[in-house]
């Protein structure tokens, strides 16, 4: 499996932990496609500060259970923004309203979105195949 593939992964096991923990609009953006920040952004909503660090535990710990740890993780104590960076894949938990404030999917709106149950990026084209 290679580099792009298992940061895929990734970002689709955060978005699922966090689902399990009902947070809601989660988007993972492919930012491989635009930029050479990281390879993917999971986005994820929670209704109320409590939520957000729920939300965030839950993938942090999630994750290293299967032997994953972040190279950094910011925002716990204040829960409006949480940010957890396992380098190829930065997972950004947010309290909706700080969400929209940031508004991180207009600023990286030219990034394929990736769909957790989709095998590759929504609405990206290999042109005509004919």
């Amino acid at each position: 499996m290679n580099q792009e593939n298992d940061s895929l992964q990734l970002a689709r096991r955060a978005g699922e932990l966090a689902l399990d923990k009902k947070g809601f609009d989660v988007r993972i953006l492919m930012l491989s496609e635009v930029s050479s920040i990281c390879d993917y952004f999971v986005i994820v909503s929670g209704s109320a500060d409590v939520h957000v660090k729920a939300i965030a535990d839950e993938i942090y710990n999630g994750l290293a259970r299967e032997g994953i740890k972040p190279s950094y993780r910011e925002g716990v104590q204040e829960g409006n923004w949480v940010l957890l960076d396992y380098i190829d894949v930065v997972v950004h938990v947010f309290h909706e309203p700080t969400r929209q404030f940031y508004s991180l999917e207009k600023l990286w709106g030219d990034a394929p979105v990736v769909q957790l149950s989709e095998p590759e990026p929504a609405g990206r084209s290999d042109g005509n195949k004919s």
